[in-house]
């Protein structure tokens, strides 16, 4: 009798656990997709996963361990080769498209899909920049601010500084011995975007904006956890920090500018406060902050990592290192003898060394998803998009697709030669209206600091048997210790 009531009781929170199990693993289900009417019937395959939570759980641990693939494999294995699933995350409904024809579709349909970044990544990076405002806002702040960054004139400007820099860096970091690489790196770039944007600032303020930044940075990568301790936290503050020495900037320039004429030599925050649209316009300080910011997190963050992983990838292919090697040699070889230094042209130049540079963004996957909203209820391939849900454009599907690219875990730059992608099928900046606008100040910046690192060095990595994870939240403990040696014959 006592061994039946037992074994009664044992089944009894069984089942409960079973059907609160049940209940739990359905309710986002039930809570947002009954809002839908009849069109839930025609939403693309996948669930919602837990109630707040959602799918984040399973997206953290597969993009925390060696196969970072798995989470969207998961859904391909369960609910077959769609490209397009449901999901429950970032705290909203979503939708992931994963083929190149659905990612190419939202990222140039804006009458359609418009800006739909995570509130908290808009409240770090900014609301007046790129990723928080309309399409009509975009373009009028893209057109106002593309020839500061990436206008002919301006990237000949730029380059004499970058070359400058990296050379300087490389001798200092081959006479230091160990390095972490990545670290020294982010440096690099993080003082040449500086100088780009703020030329004739101190040092200190300099250092404030680094420190401030770097904060910011980790943020932007972590769960929006809004108390004492968490990485999201300590974000915000930097992020009040951040603005306001920018802030202090803007006041000083407008307060000299007033009082004394203009200087001949302008910085990109300099162009910003001067540039007026057809009518007049000016940007307001907001605006000029949050886009500093915005190009700041751009331009320095990717150029970083794809400067690292280029280099290691090069190192460890000597056919391809030699082949890159032999074109930057010609470059030299055909130089006028009155020119010193690089010219744009040269840059230009670098068929093989693009192909490196190219292959290096599709294989890291820097940008491994952007956000889009749906402004209406949007069909795509027979499945319903509704009104309000979020469109995660997932560019690391695309690039790791085997039936796109044979052998995708592989670095081969030779892949790209006598190739053009189709359209959707190369996505590192983006697509449509909203491309990345640093694009090519990003590459000139890697392919300088290659030219001279191919050569007049090698890589010597300490610990090669530590794993690199080609994951854009990778800090410097996840990078490796390196030597820099300098070659004993020079090329230039």
């Amino acid at each position: 009798m006592e061994l039946g009531f037992l074994w009664f009781v044992f089944t009894a929170l069984i089942g409960g656990f079973a059907t609160l199990y049940g209940l739990l693993k359905r309710a986002n289900g039930w809570f947002y997709e009954s809002r839908l009417g009849e069109k839930r019937y025609t939403l693309p395959p996948g669930d919602l996963g837990w109630p707040l939570i959602g799918n984040m759980w399973s997206f953290l641990r597969a993009f925390k361990s060696t196969d970072p693939d798995s989470f969207i494999s998961s859904f391909v294995h369960r609910y077959s080769r769609t490209g397009i699933y449901k999901a429950f995350m970032f705290g909203s409904p979503s939708i992931m498209v994963t083929l190149p024809e659905t990612c190419r579709r939202v990222l140039t349909d804006d009458e359609q899909f418009g800006p739909g970044w995570p509130i908290s990544t808009c409240e770090l990076i900014g609301k007046k920049s790129f990723i928080g405002i309309s399409y009509e806002e975009h373009k009028r702040l893209r057109r106002l601010t593309s020839a500061p960054v990436n206008g002919h004139e301006a990237l000949s400007i730029y380059l004499k500084y970058i070359e400058k820099t990296v050379i300087s860096a490389l001798d200092k970091w081959a006479s230091i011995g160990t390095i972490e690489f990545l670290t020294e790196l982010r440096k690099l770039t993080f003082r040449i975007i500086m100088y780009i944007f703020l030329s004739s600032e101190s040092d200190p303020i300099m250092e404030a904006l680094e420190r401030e930044y770097t904060a910011l940075n980790y943020g932007i990568r972590a769960m929006a956890i809004n108390l004492p301790g968490f990485a999201y936290h300590k974000a915000l503050k930097a992020r009040k920090k951040l603005v306001a020495i920018l802030q202090s900037v803007v006041d000083e320039r407008r307060e000299r500018g007033a009082s004394s004429p203009p200087t001949a030599k302008k910085d990109m925050m300099d162009a910003l406060m001067e540039v007026e649209d057809e009518n007049g316009r000016k940007l307001n300080d907001e605006e000029i902050i949050d886009v500093m910011v915005m190009y700041l997190n751009a331009g320095h963050e990717s150029s970083g990592h794809i400067t690292m992983w280029a280099a290691v990838f090069l190192q460890e292919h000597p056919e391809f290192f030699q082949k890159a090697k032999a074109e930057q040699e010609e470059i030299i070889r055909n130089r006028p003898p009155t020119q010193t230094g690089l010219s744009l042209k040269e840059v230009k130049q670098m068929d093989y060394l693009s192909k490196v540079i190219d292959e290096t963004l599709r294989v890291v996957n820097i940008s491994l998803v952007v956000f889009r909203e749906a402004k209406t209820n949007v069909n795509i391939s027979g499945y319903t998009i509704p009104k309000g849900w979020k469109v995660l454009v997932w560019f690391r599907s695309v690039h790791m697709d085997p039936e796109i690219y044979p052998n995708p875990k592989e670095f081969n730059p030779s892949r790209w030669e006598d190739y053009t992608p189709k359209a959707g099928t190369y996505l590192p900046f983006g697509a449509g209206s909203r491309t990345c606008p640093g694009n090519d100040l990003a590459k000139l910046e890697i392919s300088i600091f290659l030219h001279y690192f191919l050569l007049n060095y090698q890589l010597e990595r300490i610990n090669p048997g530590c794993p690199l994870r080609y994951l854009p939240h990778m800090r410097h403990t996840d990078s490796c210790l390196a030597r820099i040696r300098k070659l004993p014959s020079q090329s230039e």
